[in-house]
């Protein structure tokens, strides 16, 4: 159930939020110098894409835990060019940045004053570097380039021992006490995340987007307990485990408030968590079948994972594009996960996508920017946007290696007697037929011999009311 933000500014923002379409996410931390997915091999669940193959002794855990937190003493990203990124990201259409501030594994890539388990640490290799504070260089390198600042936080702390308390082993990705029972220890890191996250409201400028990961950290119901009892009792056979039942109640209701005093406005993401706190809805690594309801974003991999991989293969250009236009017809956003080394580079392939993305959109941003869903949103290989003017626009989507066709039939919408209709990259105004159903577009020789941009086309109309 999305529940919609009754605080103006938030609103206000979050509407801005909806029309920069195109936002950048990075995972990067101390688990990329293993070249491994972000933090889960260290959380003893069982999962293929997360099998524990590196250390002095992957089979046992406790040795692999012990080697995992060992690696920020060989995390030393010198490469690291904030400013190369954000420019970048920029001329791609990139219009702001979520960053992984703390992943479940606890490592902060920031200056946290209530941990030592981070970047700056001065026993870490990085920490006598001028962009020591990794979180604060990209924040401030991408709010110069004109670009939103989000953090990405994860509720989780597999490091702390408030959440996984070292007197006991940890069983799954939950706390590993009863909160309940312990309401000290429980409190001891619900008072960590707070000031862990208030911190970051407060000395990293002007903070955009508050994006929170791991959503079975909080509140659950009595009802909601017993649910998950009585779908064990009626469903044996169900792999549900136990622990999930725990309420992890961290007050969030209580921390956005605190957050929103010194962020005016932060639009907040408790990614996964039914409530107020969730102001817009992340569907992962998938695109929705039809348009949604609320404010959404899909946050999709670039190539490889969403931490570096040394044999990443990143999406072509025409599936990027595919997927951008795919979204935003939808009324979504993307946000485009790209992985850093251990070095602080980005692959040549991430470079090659994202010069895809410049060339497209500096022909066709019109029709993306500031644009809301049109229905039906797609008709055959056609996607549908507008603007709040009523401009409409209509882009073709070419399969592999087709060209642009002589004409372009649209059976859904119609122009008005006098409208106007272009093809984005070209200001000579294009011949276009009503139909019984719809109407046919006309696009002279002269622009197919040598098209605005690859792999999809847009049709403007409008019309010029007196």
């Amino acid at each position: 159930m999305y529940i919609e933000e009754k605080d103006p500014l938030v609103r206000a923002k979050l509407e801005k939020w909806q029309d920069l379409k195109f936002g950048l996410m990075m995972h990067w931390g101390a688990y990329s110098v293993w070249g491994i997915v972000e933090s889960w091999s260290i959380c003893p669940e069982e999962y293929e894409w997360c099998e524990r193959k590196h250390g002095s002794n992957p089979n046992d855990y406790n040795t692999y835990v012990r080697d995992y937190e060992q690696l920020p003493k060989v995390f030393n990203p010198t490469k690291f060019n904030p400013q190369k990124w954000a420019e970048t990201a920029k001329k791609a259409g990139m219009k702001y940045v979520v960053f992984t501030t703390k992943h479940h594994d606890g490592f902060c890539m920031y200056d946290s004053n209530f941990t030592d388990y981070k970047i700056t640490n001065p026993k870490y290799p990085f920490s006598d570097d001028k962009n020591a504070d990794i979180s604060l260089a990209v924040f401030n390198a991408f709010r110069d380039a004109g670009m939103w600042a989000g953090v990405y936080f994860s509720k989780p702390d597999w490091h702390s021992p408030h959440y996984w308390d070292p007197k006991y082993p940890p069983k799954n990705r939950n706390v590993n006490y009863n909160p309940e029972s312990n309401p000290e220890k429980w409190q001891k890191f619900v008072d960590f995340t707070h000031n862990q996250i208030l911190e970051l409201m407060s000395g990293y400028g002007n903070i955009d987007i508050l994006w929170l990961d791991g959503g079975w950290v909080r509140k659950k119901s009595n009802q909601e307990i017993q649910e998950y009892y009585s779908n064990i009792l009626n469903n044996p056979g169900d792999n549900y485990i136990i622990e999930h039942m725990i309420n992890q109640d961290i007050k969030m209701d209580d921390l956005v408030e605190k957050a929103r005093v010194k962020q005016p406005g932060l639009i907040v993401v408790d990614r996964e968590v039914k409530g107020k706190n969730q102001n817009y809805l992340t569907p992962e690594n998938t695109v929705p079948e039809k348009e949604l309801p609320y404010p959404w974003e899909s946050c999709i991999i670039a190539g490889g994972g969403w931490s570096y991989s040394e044999d990443a293969k990143y999406m072509s250009g025409r599936e990027a594009i595919h997927l951008l236009i795919d979204i935003v017809a939808k009324g979504g956003n993307l946000l485009l996960n790209i992985a850093p080394s251990p070095e602080g580079e980005w692959q040549e392939g991430a470079y090659k996508l994202l010069g895809e993305y410049a060339d497209w959109l500096a022909v066709n941003g019109e029709g993306i920017y500031e644009t809301r869903a049109l229905a039906p949103y797609k008709e055959n290989n056609i996607c549908m946007t507008q603007k709040k003017d009523g401009t409409k626009y209509f882009f073709y989507l070419a399969d592999e290696e087709e060209e642009l066709p002589s004409e372009i039939v649209i059976k859904s919408h119609c122009p008005e007697a006098g409208s106007k209709v272009y093809m984005l990259g070209y200001d000579a105004a294009l011949k276009w037929y009503k139909l019984d159903k719809g109407f046919k577009v006309i696009i002279s020789d002269s622009i197919r011999k040598n098209p605005p941009c690859k792999y999809a086309w847009g049709i403007k109309m409008y019309t010029d009311h007196p």
